[in-house]
């Protein structure tokens, strides 16, 4: 389907969904009956066992509850999220360790991340580094550049939050964010020999397209090393990047020059928005689809998907080797901030932004069959769905879905007035494109770092 520019290619829409339909009773019958000849099977209607592209999309602290709850909200009990119908789905792990190597069994998602960012664990807060020695071990982004593919990171949260950190970071501590943040990491600094904060490590990394939040990290001033005296922004550009702050700067962003783009100060704003849980429960309520708080002109997760998936094919096709291709990864960071604020609406409207990221990832994976496209969490989350008769000694809500039903979902991770907490439960990974089948059963989240390497074939 090659030669069309993707960006002038016609809607993606119903035949893509199609592809994706057809696939899923048989993916069901495979996974029933685990057998080696439907695995098989199932991986030769997914093209080559190598992958041109991987887009991984991540949706932070997004369990299965909180897909259920975005599910019965939005499209009904009955219905189907677009996260919902790829033809393979498994569970993962996701443990972290301590010092020593020993389960602690809740993650955070510095540790979560490091995960499938090096196939390795580590202690919660760390970045992509190990956890008795703190030494920097390899990312799966690093491996990508190293063979020739473009890389993207794309996310709702600061750009130097956990889950973008660690594709293209190491910190002792993930709160090294800008270079006024590095208390906690001491021998991370330029001065010390060190690679610096988060921000100057990603630009550094000269990541072909950088798009989220975070702007105010980037413009803390550079106080050690060769880019002393100059804001991170301006050190980026320094390097070539085209900074763009809007989604008019987005739009005419070009392939050539990588992207930073910052569209808010710290992370982007909610879509969504609605009365937080409360103790005793609220009255019944339909959430506000809208946000005063988020800027006009911020782009929404799936136009920022889009977006990276044009420039980093055309960066691709730039280069002259149509062999090579990217790995982007695409975060809904939200779902986890608005659920430990035990804030209903605000997490279901990210859940749902995220699945319409998912949409463009399956479309374009429609078009470009040997793209991988793998959608997961990086850890379960507190929000729980209960009769409509409990009566929670934590904080509730009672939500009006778009069945007209009343849907009470329950916050009890922590006290009230407390932010609530993650949980260690396994949670969903689903996947479609060579190599897919390796997702199928319950593996662990250090195992989809080898699932992404040997699908690109990365050395």
């Amino acid at each position: 389907m090659g030669s069309r520019p993707y960006g002038r290619r016609l809607a993606w829409g119903a035949a893509a969904l199609l592809v994706a339909g057809v696939a899923v009773p048989a993916a069901a019958s495979a996974s029933q009956s685990g057998g080696a000849s439907d695995v098989s099977a199932l991986s030769a209607g997914h093209g080559a066992k190598k992958a041109k592209n991987v887009i991984l999309l991540i949706g932070d602290g997004m369990g299965d509850s909180e897909i259920t709850l975005a599910r019965d909200y939005t499209v009904g009990a009955a219905g189907r999220l677009n996260m919902d119908t790829f033809p393979l789905t498994g569970a993962y792990t996701t443990y972290s360790v301590d010092k020593n190597g020993k389960p602690d069994y809740v993650t955070d998602s510095a540790a979560s991340g490091t995960g499938w960012a090096t196939g390795q664990k580590t202690v919660n807060g760390r970045i992509s580094k190990s956890p008795g020695t703190d030494k920097p071990m390899t990312t799966i982004l690093e491996l990508a550049q190293k063979n020739g593919l473009a890389t993207g990171s794309v996310t709702t949260a600061e750009l130097t939050d956990a889950t973008p950190a660690v594709l293209a970071s190491h910190a002792t501590d993930r709160s090294c964010q800008g270079p006024a943040d590095m208390k906690a990491c001491p021998s991370d600094t330029v001065a010390k020999g060190g690679p610096g904060s988060i921000a100057e490590q990603s630009v550094n990394h000269k990541v072909d397209v950088l798009l989220g939040g975070g702007k105010a990290r980037f413009d803390q001033k550079i106080t050690e090393g060769p880019y002393r005296g100059m804001t991170v922004t301006e050190q980026a550009q320094k390097l070539g990047y085209q900074v763009v702050t809007d989604d008019k700067g987005l739009a005419g962003a070009r392939s050539g020059k990588p992207v930073l783009g910052l569209f808010a100060p710290g992370n982007v704003p909610v879509e969504w928005t609605g009365k937080p849980a409360a103790q005793g429960g609220t009255d019944p309520q339909r959430c506000v689809t809208s946000n005063p708080e988020r800027a006009a002109g911020t782009p929404s997760l799936e136009a920022q998907t889009r977006k990276a998936l044009q420039l980093l094919e055309q960066k691709q096709k730039d280069s002259g080797d149509r062999k090579k291709g990217f790995f982007l990864q695409v975060e809904g960071a939200s779902i986890d901030k608005r659920d430990h604020a035990a804030d209903p609406c605000g997490q279901i409207g990210e859940t749902a932004s995220l699945d319409r990221a998912v949409k463009v990832a399956r479309a374009y994976a429609a078009e470009h069959p040997d793209t991988l496209v793998v959608t997961t969490a990086d850890h379960g989350h507190t929000s729980q769905i209960v009769p409509l008769e409990a009566t929670p000694p934590g904080l509730s809500s009672t939500l009006v879905t778009n069945e007209g039903q009343q849907l009470k979902v329950n916050y009890s991770t922590n006290t009230p007035g407390k932010s609530q907490e993650h949980t260690g439960t396994q949670v969903r990974i689903a996947a479609q494109g060579p190599q897919a089948e390796r997702v199928l059963g319950v593996t662990d989240q250090t195992q989809l770092f080898t699932t992404i390497r040997t699908a690109l074939s990365l050395r």
